[in-house]
Formats: structure tokens, sequence, C-alpha cells
């Protein structure tokens, strides 16, 4: 691998370090499947281009963040408020915002940003050097993985902690689930969100079908993580993500080096969190059938 394909490895497994801190609280936290990511990682990329298009990358990422905060609290409404399953809510949410994504686009499948300014000009301006996008990106990793920490020691932040471990217990302790599982939808897509108008500057476009099997991706990095490093606080299981983006992605880097075909990438996606997520039991069977045997030998 070429020291430049590593070097984009590693800023693409920080970029998709912050969609899998999404996931991560959703899936890790609230114990909740939240399929909205696909929808709000677009709709991030879509409000991010539409603005830099007109010269406010900055403000796209806000915009973007602010777009995704909306989305995550209209599924978890749907899920709260409306009783809709959480897998069926966040089904409906990510088909509605494919009409979305597309009226913020103006209609259009594909936006390029070819010869507009963005955020990554402005780091290149700012830094001088070749690392400016990785410099940019290990700011913005390390600024939300520092408000995550700081959020959840707070209150608010146990609470949707709590809710995740025990609703029931939290519920009767007088504690507003509902409003905790919003703020939770709300952070989370707010951050997938923000990875998608970041995606969108990087690459200079956004397109329609940008965030397809971000839901794999993600989880493939929260369970590559897992196994690096064991998640028992909040403080290692968001080290765990990072580590685990980042190492997802140099792993699709030594495959693309091969004569492999990159339509198989999301094949090889689905294999790695199937297999990730089929050990533990299979171990556990495989230790259950030894333990089996030893004991009717000793019989």
């Amino acid at each position: 691998m070429s020291f430049i394909a590593f070097l984009g490895a590693i800023e693409l497994g920080l970029v998709y370090t912050l969609p899998a801190f999404g996931i991560f609280i959703s899936f890790r936290i609230l114990n909740i499947p939240d399929l909205t990511a696909d929808g709000s990682f677009v709709l991030g990329a879509a409000v991010s281009a539409v603005l830099t298009a007109a010269g406010h990358p900055v403000a796209g990422l806000a915009a973007g963040i602010t777009a995704g905060a909306a989305a995550g609290l209209i599924t978890a409404i749907l899920q709260t408020k409306c009783g809709i399953a959480p897998i069926l809510s966040g089904i409906l949410t990510m088909t509605g915002l494919y009409t979305i994504n597309l009226l913020v686009m103006g209609g259009r499948a594909n936006m390029p940003l070819l010869n507009n300014e963005t955020v990554f000009t402005l780091s290149a301006a700012l830094f001088g050097d070749i690392f400016y996008k990785l410099e940019l990106l290990l700011f913005i990793v390390t600024l939300i993985f520092v408000l995550y920490y700081l959020f959840f020691k707070t209150q608010l932040g146990l609470s949707i902690r709590a809710t995740g471990d025990n609703e029931d217990m939290v519920r009767a302790s007088s504690i507003d689930t509902d409003s905790t599982k919003m703020v939770a939808f709300a952070i989370s897509n707010a951050t997938i969100a923000l990875s998608g108008a970041l995606v969108a500057q990087m690459q200079q476009s956004a397109d329609i079908n940008m965030g397809a099997g971000l839901i794999v991706i993600g989880l493939a990095s929260l369970i590559i993580g897992d196994a690096i490093i064991k998640n028992k606080t909040i403080t290692r299981g968001l080290l765990s993500v990072i580590a685990g983006a980042v190492l997802y992605r140099l792993l699709i880097a030594l495959i693309l080096t091969t004569n492999l075909a990159p339509s198989y990438l999301k094949l090889i996606s689905a294999l790695v969190v199937a297999i990730a997520i089929a050990t533990p039991t299979m171990k556990k069977k495989f230790e259950l059938k030894k333990l089996q045997k030893k004991e009717a030998s000793l019989c």
C-alpha cells in the first residue's frame, strides 16, 4: 500500500468515525436499532452541498448537523409518541428522507462542488501542508469525542445510558424516557449528518445514494473496535469506535490493493459484521460441547 493510499484510508476512517459514534448511541447505549442513519447521512451531505455551492462551507456543516438532528427527532417521535416499532420508524424516516434529499438538491441525484471553497480548502490555507485534511478531521473527531464524553457524564447523559440499561426502572424513577430517547436520537443523527456534510465537501460532490450501506459500515466499525478495546466504560467505548473505524478503512484499502473488484466491498463488509457477531455465540457453543464431552468421558 502506498503512502497516499494509507493516508487516504486514515482520513476516511476518521470521517466515518462520526457515523459510528452516532450508531454507538443507538445500538450500544440505547440498544435500539436505528435505520435513519442512511438517510440522515445523505441529508447532511445535501444541505452542506447546497450551502457550500452558495459559498458558505462552514454554515453548511452547521446546517447539516441541525437537519440531521431534526431527522433523528422525527424517528424518535414515531417511536415514542406514535407507537411505531423502532426498526419500522427508522425505515419510514429513511424512506421519506430520500424525497427530501432530492428536494434539497433541487431535484438532482448528484450535486458537484468542483472549484467551490470547502472547509478543506480553508484547512489547506491554514495548515499549508499535505496533511491538512488529516489535521482538520483529527480536530473534529477529538472535539466530538470530548463533547460526547462530557455529555454522557451529565444528568441527562446518565439518564440516556440508564434508559438503555433498564427503561422500566428509569420510568419508575419519574424520568421521562421519551424525552431521553428524543435527545439521544437527535444527537446520534446530528453526528451522522455531520459526517455526510464533511464527506460531501471532501469528495466535492453529494449523491443521493452515498448513504447506502452506512449501517453496515458503522456496525463493522463497532464490532472491530470491541475486539480491540473491550467496551466497559463510555471512554473505552468511544475509543473503540475510533479504532474500529480507522482499522476498517485500512482493511478496505488493503483489499483494494488486490485485484478484487470494488463492487465486492459491501459483501465483504456484511460478512465481516456477520462473522464478528456470530463468533462469540459459536465460541460459547464450542466451549459448551467441549465441556459436555469432558463430563461424558468422566462418567
